[in-house]
């Protein structure tokens, strides 16, 4: 383990020195192959075991949705938790209070929506410090990600979170890459790109398969990739059978905590230096537009609940107004008129014959349509059975 971690500390110091420009691309492309593979040993030792949740950790996912809250030891994440969920985790003021993962449970507009309280991590867990690796992988099954930081030292805790949560193959507010990958036994490495390239190549594509051992494939980049974007397909595409192979793409919502202990000029300051987006709190309040808080106010949870990509559709009985006292809550990536089947019981989906819609996804009111159909937001649904 140690020698991973000194080749890895080679590499990184390596890729710190080569200055980036258009003629080290190549060069860097092959070092991030280099530090991906490694890394993957790292998360997923021989032997097996080391890398799950362990006891504690593992927490039965429930409800809509899941927030995990992330961040250094003491920066009022527990405190954010008990105001917001009603959910007593140990508070006191040294560090490694919560040694266990603490649930919570909210409900807003219909939908129930689990909280998290991670034990806080420390720089190197990605590499097992502090029992990093298993508060990660619970991280890995958010829907959101809560990244708490102390208003007094934002921007460096930001990096390294960053960085720890990034190892661990999960990538903050952005999309997998649209990037096609497909392995065939001959004609070598065929890149095609559909748009202009800034910084892959065919010299090091190439290059990347083949610390892979990739030596025939089609590649298509369908928009401007990266080498890290090129990484993340092919370790997802990877043949080697390891649990957190793939890399999940994971909404963030950074939090200010403490920032009665600033000024407004203080605070403004720190949105422009290097955490735009950063929503204004202490403890409880997540919008920006708020004032700032008091760790015992609580401002709302709307930010929250938008960003996890939930939609809100409502039944309607045949003959009967809709009952939009229940709503049925869908995750934004399942939102068919068949997920909405599922959802309510698995069995109404075999006794379905087509659905009547009424709301945004449909141009009339109502509309006819099969299972396959995409909801939006506040749609009413009337299924008709067979």
């Amino acid at each position: 383990m140690s020698g991973t971690l000194a080749k890895i500390a080679e590499i990184e110091a390596e890729m710190a020195r080569t200055q980036k420009n258009k003629a080290t691309a190549h060069h860097l492309g092959l070092l991030k192959a280099r530090l991906a593979k490694l890394r993957r040993e790292l998360i997923t030792p021989k032997g097996g075991g080391g890398g799950g949740p362990g006891e504690g950790f593992d927490v039965a996912k429930t409800g809509d949705a899941r927030i995990g809250f992330v961040g250094f030891p003491s920066v009022g994440k527990s405190t954010l938790l008990s105001n917001l969920a009603g959910v007593y985790s140990e508070v006191a003021a040294y560090e490694f209070t919560t040694l266990t993962t603490v649930p919570g449970v909210i409900r807003y507009k219909g939908a129930k929506i689990q909280l998290l309280d991670l034990p806080g991590i420390i720089e190197g867990a990605k590499d097992g410090k502090g029992r990093g690796r298993q508060v990660i992988a619970v991280a890995r099954t958010c829907n959101l990600i809560l990244i708490v930081l102390d208003v007094l030292k934002p921007l460096g805790h930001k990096k390294i979170i960053e960085n720890e949560l990034e190892g661990f193959g999960i990538r903050l507010n952005s999309k997998p890459p649209n990037i096609g990958f497909k392995k065939k036994d001959k004609g070598g490495i065929n890149l095609t790109a559909t748009c202009p390239q800034s910084e892959l190549d065919a010299e090091t594509v190439k290059s990347i398969l083949a610390e892979y051992k990739i030596h025939n494939a089609d590649v298509t980049l369908r928009s401007d990739a990266t080498a890290d974007d090129l990484i993340d397909v092919v370790e997802g595409n990877s043949s080697v059978k390891w649990s957190l192979k793939r890399m999940v793409y994971i909404p963030c919502i950074y939090v200010l905590n403490k920032i009665d202990q600033i000024s407004i000029e203080e605070l403004d300051i720190i949105y422009k230096a290097g955490c735009p987006g950063t929503h204004s709190v202490d403890q409880t309040g997540l919008e920006l537009r708020n004032p700032p808080a008091s760790a015992s106010q609580v401002l709302g949870l709307r930010v929250c609940v938008t960003t996890t990509r939930l939609i809100e559709c409502y039944t309607k009985p045949k003959g009967q107004l809709p009952d939009y006292t229940s709503p049925v809550v869908l995750p934004y990536s399942r939102t068919t008129v068949e997920d909405f089947c599922m959802k309510i019981h698995k069995n109404l989906i075999k006794e379905f014959k087509y659905a009547l819609v009424w709301g945004l996804s449909v141009k009339h009111n109502p509309q006819k349509v099969g299972k396959d159909h995409t909801l939006e937001d506040e749609d009413v649904i009337q299924i008709v059975k067979k």
